[in-house]
């Protein structure tokens, strides 16, 4: 039996959640898809969104890819025992990803390490 994935979130020293607090603030139609996409990684694990994911070469960071009006990016790490940490939420504005935030992510990520 396939244990289940677990999504956390990174908290901040301070108690902040910034991809919470993103998401929160996102446009419903966009937070459902989101949430709909986190809900199948803990259910079926990241094979089952494979069309949505992405691995960064040469970091430790993927990313979850949301496309719509408003192109949004969950940059997240995973970890033993199937947890997923979500570290970074953006509005995608560029075909590249903005190295600022890949930036913000793996600091996120060294935090937690």
């Amino acid at each position: 039996m396939n244990k289940r994935w677990q999504v956390i979130f990174y908290v901040s020293s301070s108690g902040n959640n910034p991809v919470k607090d993103f998401l929160d603030a996102a446009d419903p139609k966009q937070k459902t898809k989101i949430l709909r996409l986190l809900f199948h990684i803990e259910e079926y694990g990241l094979q089952a969104v494979i069309p949505y994911i992405k691995k960064f070469s040469g970091t430790p960071l993927w990313e979850i890819r949301v496309v719509g009006k408003n192109s949004m990016r969950i940059l997240f790490v995973t970890r033993m025992g199937n947890q997923i940490v979500l570290l970074h939420a953006f509005f995608k504005k560029t075909q590249k990803t903005p190295s600022r935030e890949i930036a913000i992510a793996l600091t996120r990520f060294k935090e937690i390490c």
